[in-house]
């Protein structure tokens, strides 16, 4: 996501750093490749004129020009600014009701809306330790409805069921008075959607919303549509007293304008991203963290937060003795990393939120690829035993049987082997302390403030 205008904003910002101090007329020039990057991220007209307004406003006063750095004081206004257009802090869901509290989430056809109703069931149940119900009222589709209910199994929810001969506002009503009895913390209600906004739809989704009274009323829209997405959550706001936005298929959307515009179109934050096909993959919104990904900063915070959720503990901590041991890092841990990686949302979403992967080639970034990390997984499951904790008996033949059984290329193998190697003297280093050294030579090579662009 943001990969366009990160890229843009990146050269933008790296040229300012260049200058020994600003005028009104760097100064103008930089706001119009920002406004330039903005709209070409599909972010709408409005925003992109607030934005740049803003940003001038601050720019050409004393904050700036009297600044000892300017070039990295207006990064910060332009970070800033960043952050209060997509909304100042992380809202979080309201839950703090008597049980049960009750999701109802709304949206266009084919924007996510059920899988999202499992990522969020998922995300309450872990990270908010909650007993989640979930229902589907979309008596149009009785697909969707068994979607649901074989997601709520996939997630550990209970499903309550519904049929297509029931009433929206019966089988919502139905469910609420359910999860009453069974003690559930939280209900999310899950209703139809259509190719576009009508006045039937809306009518149904009125009627639903005043029977259950949600505390949370979540709209799902496709990050992809960009303007549209904007548009159609102004629509819905319009309709219901919204709360919040949940934008899908930001890892397909490069532009990210939809992130930039919703929350100036609605007046309503953004609450969550879906980064995935996964039910594991939903993200709190936090517009900050966020902002730094567009910079080029990274989201380090982001990244721990993920580590502490989805890293086995177990592994991390035998493979860390093992090598404190002086015992060599094998083909089987080799493996293991790979497998932590891909459940941390793969090579793409951990580049995105490393510090400095805006400087590197869009054509370098997309050779990793995490198609990659699963035909390198295939190759070592591939291997016997004896062939992962000692590589090096592994010459032609065996290279050849490899390649066989994992589909693969003999070349391949090479590159496999040639990759472990390099891993494997990485992890030699930092075994003796040179994790500490590595740090400390990624810190001298910073400019001040830390942001390496």
């Amino acid at each position: 996501m943001f990969d366009s205008l990160s890229e843009r904003l990146g050269r933008t910002v790296k040229n300012l750093r260049g200058q020994g101090r600003l005028t009104e007329d760097n100064v103008k020039d930089t706001l119009r490749e920002v406004r330039m990057a903005l709209l070409e991220a599909d972010v709408a007209l409005p925003v992109v004129r607030e934005f740049i307004e803003r940003i001038r406003t601050r720019a050409v006063g004393n904050e700036v020009l009297t600044s000892l750095s300017p070039g990295q004081a207006l990064v910060k206004i332009v970070s800033d600014e960043l952050v209060h257009v997509m909304g100042d802090a992380c809202d979080e869901l309201n839950l703090n009701v008597q049980p049960p509290a009750v999701i109802l989430m709304a949206g266009l056809q084919g924007a996510g809306k059920t899988t999202t109703v499992a990522k969020l069931s998922r995300w309450l149940q872990e990270r908010a330790k909650k007993s989640v119900l979930v229902v589907s009222c979309d008596i149009y589709r009785p697909a969707a409805i068994d979607q649901l209910q074989t997601l709520a199994g996939e997630v550990g929810a209970e499903f309550y069921p519904s049929d297509s001969s029931q009433d929206p506002v019966d089988i919502a009503s139905s469910a609420i008075d359910y999860a009453r009895k069974k003690f559930k913390d939280v209900v999310i209600v899950d209703t139809a959607g259509r190719l576009h906004i009508d006045n039937e739809m809306m009518d149904e989704i009125q009627r639903v919303h005043a029977a259950i009274n949600p505390v949370e009323t979540l709209f799902v829209v496709d990050s992809m549509t960009g303007q549209d997405a904007a548009n159609a959550a102004h629509a819905f706001n319009e309709a219901l007293p919204l709360t919040g936005v949940v934008l899908t298929k930001t890892d397909g959307d490069a532009r990210g304008g939809a992130a930039l515009s919703i929350r100036h179109v609605t007046g309503k934050p953004i609450k969550f991203l879906g980064v995935g096909e996964k039910t594991e993959a939903l993200e709190a919104f936090h517009p900050d963290r966020v902002a730094s990904r567009i910079l080029g900063m990274g989201d380090v915070l982001s990244l721990v937060e993920e580590a502490e959720q989805k890293v086995d503990k177990k592994k991390a901590a035998k493979l860390a003795r093992k090598l404190k041991k002086g015992k060599g890092f094998d083909l089987g841990d080799f493996r293991d990393q790979l497998q932590q990686m891909s459940s941390m949302g793969g090579v793409a979403s951990l580049m995105e939120k490393l510090p400095g992967m805006s400087g590197i080639p869009q054509a370098a970034r997309s050779q990793v690829n995490d198609k990659d990390m699963g035909r390198l997984v295939a190759i070592i499951n591939s291997m016997t035993p004896r062939e992962r904790e000692f590589p090096a008996v592994i010459k032609g033949s065996r290279k050849k049987r490899i390649a066989a059984g994992s589909g693969t290329q003999v070349q391949d193998v090479n590159k496999l082997l040639k990759q472990f190697t390099q891993m494997q003297k990485m992890m030699k280093k930092m075994s003796k302390g040179g994790m500490t050294k590595m740090l400390r030579g990624l810190k001298g090579q910073m400019p001040p403030g830390g942001m390496p662009f």
